[in-house]
């Protein structure tokens, strides 16, 4: 970027509102308030030299985005060439790239006719389309576009924020018709009562008001912390509550054996989608929430991202309702279902080999971004793989033929052809081979073993044989092991049929050992890392990857033990603790020149 496209500081409440405005006016008399709808999307720069776009770029860490020129230049209500006259030699716009609600809902119905992921909510949708590698594509979804912002400009002025929207309308730029200059705090806070009972209204999601000083004189008084300007915040709504009915409750079986009840309720919309279940975590939640079946319940989405039920509207109760019991038995295999342990709250069905939902979910959760990234292998192939028999669990995975799949509906035309799905699994299962060892651990389901500790065990122990015959003491010495995840791992390795997992996988070539490392440099052994926000270069995986590979530590949490925070796009909670304990913060170009061995 020209010019730093900075983040906007938060508040949650009016009177956390109020200490802003107290610091506000006490450096400006009477300032004027522009008010406008904070879109929940993604930031975008976008650069025009003489009236030409010739570049768009994500926040990136404000310094540096990334490059989304081809991508955003699909967007329909973005301008190539800006209209009007005095067009200026230069100026940088800022703007937020979203998904229009109803264009949102039919990309994700499209995305689940065809078998694949959904996007979590509008935002996720957004900033997925934005960064495909193949622009045709970002040009299939109806991406939208607001501009709220101008960063470095020639030939152009403007006394105020509300002037520069004019300004920006008439060279065709997409601005909001949703803002207000307000000359009283009260103004300001009838703006925000008044978005926060009609959001549904609007065709985009929103997740808050931006509110900022009007006066451009006023704002360079104000000026600027590290991060953010000091003449403008982010009003943050609390996540959206409703009321809908409990219809029932029902619990599913995972990979590794564990019971989730599950709240199955009347169709509902919050934060931009229907809501038709969610999970209730265990039989002791249930309990604890009080929540019965007929139930009127509260849900919202935590982090207006996952769907949670908050208790139930006890006056709107007919007597009717019935508590739930927790099955004594597997739904899916008749199994009697058990505790672990005494400290376990949740109950698993013990059939780990044969029980069909553990079955489907392990081979799907082998397919997952998380495991080995195997495309194709998603859930509907996943159950189509066994209950035709072409395998008969993880083991037969890697033999996978054309032939073999000829015998399912799901890999087969209409005129008993092999559909595009055959060489497409094929090759793929190809690639999986080659993926690093501790993705390869991963994708063994192992109880307690994610990322973090697969990476770990990978690094110490280099491979899955070496893993196996190491006993509980040594493994938990490992750094990001640690007892739990010891004993998992020596449970798991004892039994016979997990083993000759590893005996087919292997045979078939995939990667049980680790690969040579030798020719990286340790440039940061000893250091400890965490990462917060999104990263240019690297994606979260990757960065844990290549700092574990030249000697470093990938933690997930901030610590006295942290040296460093490294610091991405729109950074969580992590900031502020690393800012409290006074820990080193830095952004990807300063990590890579201690990767480079120039820190």
């Amino acid at each position: 970027h020209i010019e730093k496209m900075m983040s906007l500081d938060n508040v949650f409440d009016i009177n956390e509102l109020a200490s802003w405005f107290d610091r506000v006016e006490k450096e400006i008399e009477k300032p004027s308030y522009l008010c406008e709808l904070k879109v929940d999307g993604l930031a975008i720069n976008l650069t025009y030299e003489n009236g030409q776009l010739v570049r768009g770029l994500t926040r990136g860490n404000g310094v540096t985005g990334e490059d989304v020129t081809l991508n955003v230049k699909t967007i329909k209500v973005l301008p190539h060439q800006l209209s009007g006259k005095d067009i200026p030699s230069l100026i940088e716009v800022r703007g937020e790239v979203f998904f229009p609600l109803a264009a949102f809902n039919e990309l994700n119905e499209s995305l689940e006719e065809a078998g694949k992921a959904l996007f979590a909510n509008p935002r996720n949708g957004a900033a997925g389309s934005l960064r495909q590698k193949d622009p045709r594509v970002t040009a299939s979804r109806p991406l939208s576009l607001v501009v709220h912002g101008i960063g470095a400009r020639e030939n152009i002025s403007f006394e105020s924020q509300s002037d520069a929207y004019g300004l920006l309308k008439k060279l065709g730029l997409p601005t909001s018709e949703r803002f207000k200059v307000c000359g009283t705090r009260a103004e300001v806070e009838k703006f925000i009562s008044y978005y926060n009972e009609h959001r549904h209204d609007v065709e985009h999601e929103i997740d808050g008001v931006v509110i900022k000083v009007d006066s451009i004189a006023s704002q360079e008084k104000l000026g600027f912390t590290s991060r953010a300007p000091k003449w403008a915040i982010a009003y943050k709504y609390p996540p959206e509550e409703v009321v809908t009915k409990l219809l029932d409750i029902k619990v599913s079986v995972g990979r590794t054996g564990r019971v989730t009840p599950f709240a199955f309720m009347e169709p509902v919309k919050v934060a931009g989608s229907t809501i038709t279940n969610a999970t209730l975590h265990n039989g002791e939640e249930i309990v604890r929430k009080g929540v019965l079946v007929g139930d009127y319940v509260v849900i919202r989405k935590a982090g207006d991202v996952i769907p949670e039920v908050l208790g139930p509207v006890i006056d709107r109760r007919t007597g009717k309702e019935k508590a739930f019991v927790m099955p004594t038995h597997c739904p899916e295999c008749a199994s009697e279902l058990r505790a672990m342990s005494e400290a376990d709250v949740d109950i698993r069905c013990p059939n780990t080999q044969s029980c069909p939902a553990q079955l489907r979910e392990r081979i799907y959760y082998i397919g997952s971004r998380a495991a080995l990234d195997i495309d194709v292998l998603g859930y509907e192939a996943a159950v189509a793989l066994l209950e035709s028999k072409v395998i008969t669990d993880e083991s037969d995975l890697f033999d996978l033929t054309a032939e073999k799949l000829s015998k399912s509906d799901f890999f087969t035309k209409k005129d008993g052809t092999p559909s595009k799905n055959v060489e497409t699994l094929l090759k793929a299962l190809d690639e999986a081979k080659t993926r690093p060892l501790w993705r390869t651990i991963v994708a063994l389901s192992i109880r307690h073993v994610g990322p973090t500790a697969a990476q770990a065990l990978a690094t110490h122990c280099g491979s899955i044989d070496a893993i196996s015959k190491s006993n509980a003491d040594e493994l938990a010495q490992i750094d990001g092991v640690g007892t739990t995840i010891a004993e998992s791992i020596i449970d798991w390795f004892s039994i016979d049929w997990h083993r000759e997992i590893i005996r087919k996988w292997s045979a078939a070539g995939v990667r049980v050992i680790a690969e040579e490392v030798i020719s990286l440099p340790q440039t940061l052994a000893g250091l400890t890392f965490v990462i917060t926000g999104g990263l240019e270069s690297f994606s979260r995986d990757g960065i844990s990857e290549t700092i574990v590979a030249h000697g470093g530590k990938s933690a997930s949490a901030v610590s006295k033990k942290t040296d460093y925070l490294l610091v991405g796009a729109e950074p969580g909670s992590k900031l502020a603790k690393a800012e409290e304990l006074g820990i080193p913060v830095i952004d990807e170009a300063k990590f890579k020149e201690l990767l480079a061995g120039k820190g």
